[in-house]
């Protein structure tokens, strides 16, 4: 199954306000929280998802590197050093000396 995009899973679009995110934030938490929800997996898993997405979303820095690299940012071992190399290589050109 593939991963689901963190701004679907909080239902805000890419260009979504720091204000835009916590209230879709705030929203869905409050539908989903456990204690709203007893005994239902499903609210949690979803209630677990949202927070998950919002933890990252919310960052500045976590959301930028979101933003250019994906679910990979997100991956155990994602190394910012090489990403920010990547990043430079890319600028010039893929390597290839075009600008």
């Amino acid at each position: 199954m593939p991963e689901r995009d963190l701004y679907d899973v909080l239902g805000v679009s890419r260009g979504a306000t720091t204000d835009d995110i916590k209230k879709a934030y705030r929203r869905l938490a409050k539908k989903y929280h456990p204690d709203v929800n007893p005994g239902n997996k499903q609210a949690e898993e979803k209630f677990k998802e949202v927070t998950a997405a919002f933890e990252v979303i919310s960052d500045p820095k976590r959301r930028a590197s979101y933003d250019e690299f994906g679910p990979d940012s997100l991956r155990t071992g994602f190394d910012e050093k090489k990403a920010e190399a990547y990043r430079q290589w890319r600028r010039q050109g893929a390597g290839g000396g075009r600008v």
